[in-house]
């Protein structure tokens, strides 16, 4: 990716592209395409505003339940002043930096398109707290998902007025002490600006590109260590072979399945006899299993690529139709439900992954209990399995939908919302579940695999294996096991998984 990146609302803005940009930390600057829009649009308000004082939701009236309230011209900025101040009524724990950088480029991005209103100049500034790494304090909790992420959007633009609190190359700082730092004056807001910034979707959106990022390394990973965990416990490559899944063709399941087979090719194990005829469930139905999240998350991933290119502001105005739209664009519910089934998808790769470990503490195919030379004087693997049995069980009571939830708020206007948020911070603590229910696993494997030298199993996953071991060492006795469990989970995380 070039030093700089110029977002261009005629090219659409894709995960992959998103994902180099925070990887790569590249310079974002508005095309002028982009910068074009934005002007025009904001011109054509300020005329339109000039020529008529009929009623526009939000711009000459109040908000929510008070639309039908006119506000006078000389009050038009204090109330978009008032709006920000306002609803920064976020609390629980803060978002995490990555996360609001992001929400600063998403919102970026949807303002880029030209239909919001805003000055160029207010843009800019949200940009220069992107490339600046200038990150405001946003809460996790207080947006229902409707009306946009109220909250949060709130403590994200705040610190554009000189208000709230920013982080900033590690330190925790009153916003106006950095504007000073940087010579930047707080931003005047005009007509509409409070409502543009506040209203839309990018809290939600930044948890569901993070996520969904976070669960296709998972999906990836997932595959190869369910591969060395079938070689650890002796299991069969049968339940692979292309044929099976050419008859029952879901994508996902395709993939995976070609994916393991082609993992175990080569694998002294493989050739050697095998104790049963079948393996089970948590091994042998892998493919269906994994191939199922695999297809979820493609339709996940549909759904935050459209939403990273649309516009989630209200109204929305049309200059060249001369034309301003009050609708419901900021809704989350498209969110909302593919990052309910996000969790739903990722924590099933958990629990299968639980099982696997199950099985290959058990005494079973010639491997010792709890996989510990002397069981009994030492409790060996016993207690990651009751560690993942208990994160499984989390992830059980977390994937409950928040999308299903609704609560009426802004005296009725507001009579349906997405709990889109939620559903977003629900699904992040999933994500992280899985990591490390799938280190557990792969702790597990690696420690199974010790037993059955010296076959080798293929040399891709001997790679892996060998990677891992200079992380997390062999167990010959019982140790203090919780920084191997972080150190796998992190593994999990960073490995770049063939």
């Amino acid at each position: 990716m070039p030093e700089t990146f110029f977002l261009n609302p005629n090219e659409r803005l894709d995960l992959a592209t998103l994902s180099q940009l925070l990887t790569d930390q590249s310079t974002v600057k508005l095309g002028e395409e982009a910068s074009q829009r934005i002007e025009t649009c904001h011109r054509y308000l300020r005329e339109r505003l000039q020529e008529s004082d009929a009623p526009i939701y939000g711009i000459n009236t109040g908000f929510g339940a008070l639309c039908n309230t006119s506000i006078p011209p000389q009050e038009r900025q204090q109330l978009q002043v008032n709006l920000m101040m306002s609803h920064a009524c976020g609390t629980g724990e803060e978002v995490p930096g990555e996360l609001v950088r992001l929400m600063l480029l998403l919102k970026v991005q949807s303002l880029s398109y030209g239909h919001s209103g805003v000055q160029l100049d207010t843009v800019q500034r949200l940009l220069d707290f992107y490339n600046r790494e200038i990150l405001p304090v946003v809460y996790q909790q207080g947006s229902l998902g409707a009306s946009g992420d109220l909250a949060p959007l709130a403590h994200l633009c705040l610190p554009l007025l000189g208000l709230g609190e920013v982080n900033f190359q590690g330190y925790r700082l009153q916003a106006a002490d950095v504007m000073h730092l940087f010579s930047w004056a707080p931003v005047q807001l005009e007509a509409k600006e409070g409502l543009a910034l506040l209203n839309g979707t990018q809290f939600m959106l930044a948890y569901a590109v993070h996520c969904h990022l976070r669960a296709q390394r998972l999906a990836q990973a997932a595959d190869v260590i369910g591969a060395l965990s079938l070689e650890a416990f002796g299991g069969r490559r049968e339940p692979f072979d292309a044929r099976l899944h050419q008859i029952r063709p879901h994508a996902g399941q395709i993939t995976v399945a070609k994916r393991v087979y082609n993992l175990l090719q080569t694998s002294d194990l493989q050739d050697s006899p095998k104790a049963t005829v079948q393996d089970p469930y948590s091994f042998r139905c892998l493919p269906q299993v994994h191939g199922a999240t695999r297809d979820a998350l493609a339709y996940v991933a549909q759904v935050v690529e459209t939403e990273c290119n649309a516009v989630t502001d209200n109204p929305t105005l049309f200059p060249e139709d001369d034309t301003i739209l009050s609708g419901g664009n900021f809704h989350g519910q498209p969110l909302a439900l593919a990052l309910d089934f996000l969790a739903i998808a990722v924590a099933e790769l958990g629990s299968i992954s639980e099982r696997r470990t199950y099985q290959l503490i058990s005494g079973q195919r010639g491997l010792p209990p709890f996989l510990v030379a002397k069981p009994g004087l030492n409790s060996g693997f016993m207690i990651p399995q009751y560690t993942a049995a208990s994160i499984v069980s989390q992830n059980k009571q977390l994937c409950t939908p928040a999308s299903v939830d609704s609560i009426v708020s802004s005296n009725g206007q507001e009579d349906h919302v997405s709990m889109g948020a939620n559903a977003a911070t629900k699904a992040r603590h999933v994500v992280e579940n899985a990591e490390q229910l799938l280190g557990i696993e792969l702790l597990t494997a690696a420690q199974a695999l010790e037993f059955r030298r010296p076959a080798r199993t293929s040399p891709q996953l001997e790679e892996v294996l060998a990677a891992f071991r200079t992380k997390v060492s062999f167990v010959d006795q019982d140790r203090i096991l919780y920084p191997d469990l972080q150190a796998a989970a992190a593994f999990v995380r960073s490995y770049p998984w063939p």
